[in-house]
């Protein structure tokens, strides 16, 4: 045999490997998980980066930041959301940016999803967030679900206006 087909070879062999070890690296991440630690309890948050980069990149960046840390929820509104990470504490503020909406993502508004909210205006999200106290279709695809309460649901349901997230932390597996 050659020494340039024995080459050839020994290339697409490396190539394959590293497609292969590429894919195989991706398919086992996990989704990253926050944690809310709230003056009632905690409550642990699944965060869907494939269906929502942009706002779970963002979330993330706020919470490294620890811009949510001490900050209230400010708004409550019985049997549909519990609504916070406004700096002002009003409704009215933000980061200082917007992001882009990625509604169109599959992702429904049931009972413990996580959305982020925002004005009237498309793309005006930054960092206040809601928590879905019970289903909410008709908030489908207006508004970017991009988590899932996966413990303590009970904590969000004894929520109020006023009450503090004390600690939010994130934890991202590889």
């Amino acid at each position: 045999m050659k020494t340039s087909s024995i080459k050839s070879i020994v290339s697409i062999a490396i190539l394959f490997l590293l497609i292969f070890s590429f894919q195989n690296a991706n398919a086992e991440k996990k989704n990253p998980f926050v944690t809310l630690e709230t003056s009632k309890g905690e409550i642990t948050i699944e965060l869907y980066p494939k269906n929502a980069p942009v706002t779970v990149a963002n979330f993330l960046k706020l919470i490294g930041r620890k811009f949510y840390d001490g900050l209230t929820f400010h708004r409550y509104e019985p049997n549909f959301v519990i609504q916070g990470g406004d700096p002002k504490g009003d409704g009215t503020g933000g980061p200082g940016y917007t992001v882009k909406d990625e509604h169109q993502n599959g992702l429904i508004h049931v009972k413990g999803a996580v959305a982020m909210a925002r004005t009237m205006a498309p793309n005006s999200a930054g960092s206040q967030f809601y928590i879905c106290l019970e289903k909410i279709p008709h908030l489908d695809n207006q508004y970017t679900v991009f988590g899932q309460v996966v413990q303590g649901m009970d904590v969000a349901l004894q929520l109020r206006a006023g009450d503090t997230m004390k600690k939010v932390t994130a934890k991202e597996f590889e």
